[in-house]
């Protein structure tokens, strides 16, 4: 699995489209960003410290073809970027990120984060 962190609006408006085009950063990058299950939460905390407004989409990688690379990034990691809309039937679970009572997010139990 891979994952995606968006806001409750963009999620909306992605559902309503029947796909997710990315978001800003996205579109200025080029493709969308995603992350493992070993970087999802170090993302939470650098691009979304403090917002309360979030949805942690799971997605399987092995539906997402060719579209999807894994790329050299932050720290020399490996993320996987889709340079394609997200068809949301690749999409396993859609769930509220919520902050816990310091400001951190809270993670499923399935993600070790």
């Amino acid at each position: 699995m891979i994952y995606k962190i968006l806001s409750q609006n963009e999620w909306s408006q992605a559902q309503q489209a029947g796909e997710f085009a990315g978001s800003a950063v996205d579109h200025s990058d080029g493709f969308i960003h995603f992350s493992s299950a070993n970087q999802v939460a170090e993302t939470a905390a650098k691009h979304f410290a403090g917002q309360s407004d979030l949805i942690l989409l799971a997605i399987d990688e092995n539906l997402l073809g060719d579209e999807l690379k894994w790329e050299v990034s932050r720290g020399g990691d490996l993320f996987p970027h889709l340079y394609a809309p997200l068809n949301l039937s690749t999409i396993q679970s859609a769930e509220l990120l919520p902050l816990d009572k310091n400001g951190k997010h809270i993670f499923p139990d399935s993600i070790n984060a």
